[in-house]
C-alpha cells in the first residue's frame, strides 16, 4: 500500500543545523495492516505519522503509494479529541463531509452510522462538555471513519485516558479494525498497548528516530486477553528488544 524509503526529516530550529527528527527510515505498510510505531517521547513517531498523512514533507527519501489516496481516504485521530466545543457530536462528525461539499441531509445516514459504529447511539446531540473523555475520543474516531478511509492514522489517541477507559477503547478498536478492514498506523510509547493492539510493532530509537527492529505478533486480534501467556511473552520480547535498542553504544 505504501513504501517508505530512506526518509529523513530535520526541523530548522535552534543551532547546529536544527533538530533531526528522523534519519533513514524505511518501512512498508500493506493493506489491512495494524502497525504500531513504538518508542520513547521525541523519537519522531508523530513526525513520521504526519509525513504519511501528507501534512509534512521529508527532507530526504520518499514515500510511494501504490495508489495515491483520494481526499477523505486518510483518517487522522489526534491525542486530543480536537472537537468543536459548541457543536454536537453529530455536527462534529459531519464536519469532514461538510468540507467536501455534502449537504447535511445527504450526509446524515453516514454520520449516524459512524457514531453507532463507535457505540454512541443516543448521544448524537450531546456537546463535548456533556461527554466523558472516552466518549469524546469515540466522537473523534467516528469523525475519522465517516469518510470511509483506506488508512487510519492514530497519534497516541488513548494516552490521556484512565486505564479502564483505555483498555475498553483498545478492545473496541480491534473489533472495529476487523469490521471495517482499514489499515491502521498507531503511535504509542506504551509497550503494553502496542503488544495488545498491533500485528506489527516497529521499534524506534531516540532522536534522530530510526527503525531499530520490527516484531511481528502472532496474537489473534480481539480474542487475546491481557491474561494470555502469549501476550505476556510478547510484552517481554518487546521490552528486551527495546532495552537493547536504547542501551548506550
Amino acid at each position: 500500500m505504501l513504501t517508505i524509503e530512506g526518509v529523513g526529516r530535520r526541523f530548522p530550529s535552534g543551532t547546529h543545523g536544527g533538530t533531526e527528527a528522523l534519519r533513514d527510515v524505511s518501512l512498508g505498510i500493506a493493506r489491512g495492516d495494524f502497525l504500531a510505531l513504538l518508542g520513547p517521547s521525541g523519537c519522531g513517531k508523530s513526525t513520521l505519522l504526519r509525513l504519511i498523512a501528507g501534512l509534512d514533507r521529508p527532507d530526504a527519501g520518499r514515500l510511494t503509494w501504490e495508489q495515491p489516496p483520494a481526499p477523505g481516504e486518510i483518517g487522522f485521530v489526534f491525542q486530543d479529541a480536537t472537537l468543536l466545543p459548541w457543536a454536537s457530536a453529530e455536527e462534529n462528525v459531519f464536519l469532514p463531509l461538510r468540507l467536501r461539499g455534502m449537504t447535511r441531509e445527504s450526509a446524515l445516514p453516514d454520520v449516524r452510522a459512524a457514531l453507532a459504529r463507535v457505540g454512541l447511539q443516543g448521544f448524537e446531540q450531546s456537546r463535548p462538555r456533556q461527554l466523558s473523555g472516552g466518549m469524546r475520543m469515540r466522537v473523534s474516531i467516528a469523525r475519522a471513519l465517516v469518510t470511509r478511509p483506506r488508512i487510519l492514522l492514530m497519534d497516541e489517541p488513548f494516552a490521556a485516558l484512565d486505564e479502564f477507559t483505555r483498555h475498553l477503547l483498545q478492545a473496541d478498536l480491534l473489533s472495529l479494525w476487523k469490521e471495517i478492514g482499514a489499515t491502521i498506523v498507531f503511535v504509542t510509547h506504551s509497550i503494553y498497548e502496542a503488544a495488545f493492539l498491533a500485528r506489527r510493532i516497529v521499534l524506534m530509537t531516540p532522536r534522530p528516530g530510526r527503525i531499530a527492529q520490527e516484531i511481528t505478533s502472532s496474537l489473534i486480534p480481539a480474542e487475546t486477553t491481557r491474561l494470555d501467556p502469549a501476550y505476556a511473552a510478547l510484552v517481554a520480547e518487546i521490552s528486551r528488544t527495546m532495552a537493547s535498542a536504547l542501551a548506550p553504544a
